[in-house]
C-alpha cells in the first residue's frame, strides 16, 4: 500500500513537471555567424518563434527579449485544428511590436480554413512565404533575403522557385517548417542559413531518446541548419527533456 501510494506520488509529481516544462516561457540567446554576411553592415537580430499550436505568446515572454529586433519569424504551426483564430490574431499583434513578420505554412497550419487564415495573415501585414523570397533591409541598413517553402507535408513545396533570381552573393535565410528540407538544398539553392521547427525536439524524452533529436544549431550538408524545440505542443501539453523555447538569433559575419 506504502509502495503504491509513493509510486503514484512521483507519477503526479512527474505530470506536474513535465505540464510546467511545456509551458514555460524562455528566449534562448544564440549568436550564429555566416561567412556569407555582409562585412560592412549591422549584425541582424531575429526573434524566432515556431509551433505555437495552442499557447498564447504573453507580455511576459516578450519582456524577456533581450534587445532590438529587426524581424519576427514564425516558423510555422502557428495555429491547429480547434484554436480559434482570434487567438492566432492576438499572438501576431503581440509578435508585431517587435518588428515585421515573416511566416511560413507548418503542417498543422493546414487543419484550419486556409481562406481566413491567409486574410487575418494579410489584415495584420505579415509578410508571408509560399514557395517565394523576400529581400529585407533591417532599420540599420542591413540587407538579406528571406526565403520560405510550403510545408513538406501537407504543402506543395517548390524549393528551386522560392529561390529563384537569388544572386550567389546575396545573404539568403531559408525559412521551412520541417527541417527535412536540408535534403533538399544542394549549391544552386544559394542558401547560408535555415531555420525551421516541426520536431519539438521530440517533446517527451527519456533517457535522452525521443522521437526527434534535441534542437539546436547543426551543421548538415555544410549549410547551418537551426531547428526549435517550439513554444508549444502537440497531442500532449507536456514537455519531458526537452524545453518549450522560443530564440533571439544574432547573425554576424564569420571571419
Amino acid at each position: 500500500m506504502v509502495i503504491s501510494l509513493i509510486i503514484l506520488a512521483l507519477g503526479i509529481g512527474l505530470l506536474i513537471f513535465m505540464f510546467s516544462e511545456a509551458h514555460r516561457t524562455y528566449v534562448e540567446e544564440r549568436t550564429i555567424h555566416l561567412s556569407a554576411f555582409p562585412g560592412n553592415q549591422q549584425p541582424l537580430r531575429l526573434f524566432f518563434i515556431s509551433d505555437l499550436h495552442k499557447r498564447t505568446v504573453s507580455s511576459k515572454l516578450l519582456e524577456k527579449i533581450p534587445g532590438e529586433v529587426d524581424f519576427v519569424i514564425i516558423g510555422g504551426d502557428l495555429l491547429e485544428g480547434g484554436v480559434p483564430l482570434l487567438r492566432a490574431r492576438q499572438n501576431i499583434q503581440k509578435l508585431k511590436t517587435l518588428g515585421p513578420v515573416y511566416f511560413v505554412w507548418g503542417n498543422n497550419d493546414y487543419e484550419v480554413s486556409q481562406v481566413q487564415l491567409k486574410q487575418m495573415l494579410k489584415d495584420e501585414g505579415v509578410i508571408t512565404l509560399k514557395n517565394e523570397h523576400v529581400s529585407a533591409v533591417s532599420k540599420h541598413g542591413t540587407t538579406c533575403n528571406f526565403a520560405g517553402v510550403d510545408d513538406l507535408s501537407e504543402g506543395e513545396m517548390d524549393l528551386k522557385r522560392a529561390v529563384s533570381s537569388i544572386e550567389p552573393d546575396q545573404l539568403t535565410i531559408l525559412l521551412s517548417h520541417n527541417p527535412d528540407v536540408i535534403y533538399y538544398v544542394d549549391e544552386e539553392s544559394k542558401v547560408d542559413l535555415i531555420l525551421s521547427g516541426h520536431t519539438h525536439g521530440g517533446q517527451i524524452r527519456l533517457f535522452n531518446f525521443g522521437m526527434y533529436e534535441l534542437g539546436g544549431l547543426k551543421e548538415k550538408r555544410q549549410i547551418p541548419l537551426f531547428v526549435s524545440n517550439g513554444y508549444g505542443t502537440t497531442s500532449l501539453p507536456l514537455r519531458l527533456q526537452a524545453r518549450a523555447q522560443t530564440h533571439y538569433i544574432t547573425l554576424k559575419r564569420k571571419e
